[in-house]
């Protein structure tokens, strides 16, 4: 009778110890909206402790605000030097000290635009100020002395130790902030020990581990508005989809969007849209909007130097594909 009595007791300990052990591990879901680079922003990741979640999820609002302040270009905040600062300051120094992670920021869309040629150009700002005022109108295009007006500006000059020279250039950085700020939300969750969490960023998905399944599915919304065209499967992944189907207004049958060639000063026509997946959510912005700016040809090419796959939808809504796409693929609606 003891031997059954002390088996029963070892039996129940065991069982106690698997209950605290499944109590310890249970994780519950946080999700908060964001709204900074005039974009909602949603995050979602799974915690066991709920003031520690508060506190992570305190920290990634933190990390969108100083990066939104940081690379805003139409106001100017007291206590940095920004985008805005950058473009418009009236100071007589010969250079600006910026916080190091602007400067990191700029010089890594700036190294990017040369590999690409040129093709993702940063220095565009008013350029991209002349389509907006005739697009908030929808009405009437630019023409083209008026657009080469607005893009005559100073080259950005970055002078290292987080120096840029005071020349007044014309700094945007809407095609890449986006992309790098996930990116950097996405290294801190990592961390400091979350990596379950999914990230949706307007067209901009982060993915960490898929928290009890494989992996996330992620929808990419057709260019026509007519629900999801396709679906992914991520897990520990970027999926960012450029395209010209949410900005843009129509004149004289002609639909014009805002993404501008640096070429032409005009929107491109190649495609209606293009998703980038990659490991690192930055690279995928910054690729998703190179691509959407070339043919597919040229586009599969200059893909090669890195290490994502695309998929193109174009205009008479073809499919196209780089070779490695088809991996994450679930189905096609």
């Amino acid at each position: 009778m003891k031997k059954v009595l002390g088996i029963i007791g070892i039996l129940l300990i065991f069982l106690f110890l698997i209950i605290c052990i499944i109590f310890n591990e249970r994780m519950d879901l946080y999700s908060k909206d964001l709204f900074y680079m005039d974009t909602i922003i949603n995050v979602k990741f799974y915690c066991s402790d709920k003031n520690r979640a508060n506190d992570i999820m305190d920290e990634v609002d933190n990390i969108y605000r100083e990066y939104h302040e940081l690379t805003d270009r139409y106001n100017g905040y007291d206590s940095i030097n920004n985008v805005y600062y950058i473009n418009n300051n009236d100071s007589s120094d010969k250079e600006i000290l910026l916080d190091s992670r602007l400067y990191d920021l700029i010089k890594y869309a700036y190294d990017f635009g040369l590999e690409s040629n040129g093709l993702f150009d940063i220095n565009m700002g008013g350029v991209i100020d002349v389509w907006k005022k005739y697009r908030d109108k929808g009405e009437g295009i630019p023409s083209l002395d008026e657009l080469k007006k607005a893009n005559k500006k100073n080259d950005i000059i970055l002078l290292g130790d987080n120096k840029i020279k005071n020349n007044h250039p014309s700094i945007d950085l809407g095609g890449i902030s986006k992309g790098y700020t996930t990116q950097r939300v996405g290294d801190y969750l990592e961390s400091v020990g979350i990596k379950y969490y999914l990230i949706n960023a307007g067209g901009n998905v982060l993915a960490g581990s898929s928290y009890n399944k494989d992996y996330y599915k992620i929808g990419i919304q057709s260019p026509d508005k007519n629900g999801i065209s396709y679906v992914i499967n991520s897990s520990n992944l970027s999926v960012v989809t450029s395209g010209g189907y949410e900005r843009n207004y129509l004149y004289n049958g002609v639909i014009y969007h805002h993404i501008i060639s640096p070429e032409t000063l005009f929107p491109t026509n190649y495609m209606k849209s293009v998703t980038v997946v990659s490991h690192d959510s930055g690279l995928s912005d910054l690729l998703s909007t190179t691509l959407f700016l070339m043919d597919v040809d040229s586009g599969k090419e200059f893909l090669k130097d890195y290490d994502a796959e695309a998929m193109w939808i174009l205009n008479d809504n073809s499919i196209v594909k780089s070779e490695g796409f088809s991996f994450y693929e679930q189905k096609w609606y």
